[in-house]
């Protein structure tokens, strides 16, 4: 038996969600996101920071541009490390990924960017998955992600 759980938009807020998970972590949270600007979800990442909770962001970095800066200002300000990326192909292509492990045993993932739209208009979806056999193919994903990424942002040793 597994304590996997699905969120679909249509009736449930995955951003209430995703706060809530945020705001459980006790050591750390990596996320790999091709969107981000939720306001909500900023604050949950901020308040998580505060309370010692070690985080790195990787962000795509050639699609929608005024908001991959926003979420860059937001993240240098709360002093979170992030990296930016462009997909296998470089520049004409995406790090198109969404998704975050908590903890180092708790993965989200599905096709809910961290944007006020995904949560407001479209319909999406996430998983909430505790198998700890894909949370590590996923953690692997990331650091080589944070690996690959060009640094901005404070040091990325943390």
């Amino acid at each position: 038996m597994t304590d996997s759980k699905v969120i679909f938009t249509r009736s449930v807020s995955a951003a209430e969600a995703v706060e809530g998970l945020i705001r459980s972590a006790t050591s750390s949270i990596v996320a790999a996101l091709y969107r981000f600007n939720s306001p909500r979800l900023a604050s949950a990442l901020n308040d998580a920071k505060a309370k010692g909770v070690l985080i790195r962001i990787c962000l795509n970095n050639n699609d929608h541009y005024e908001e991959n800066l926003a979420a860059q200002e937001t993240l240098r300000r709360f002093g979170i490390p992030f990296r930016l990326l462009h997909g296998r192909a470089g520049a004409t292509s995406k790090m198109h990924h969404k998704f975050a492990v908590i903890d180092w045993k708790m993965l989200l993932t599905g096709s809910y960017n961290w944007t006020p739209e995904s949560e407001e208009r479209n319909y999406e979806n996430l998983l909430v998955i505790r198998e700890r056999h894909l949370v590590v193919e996923y953690e692997d994903e990331f650091e080589a992600l944070w690996r690959e990424g060009q640094p901005y942002g404070l040091s990325s040793k943390t």
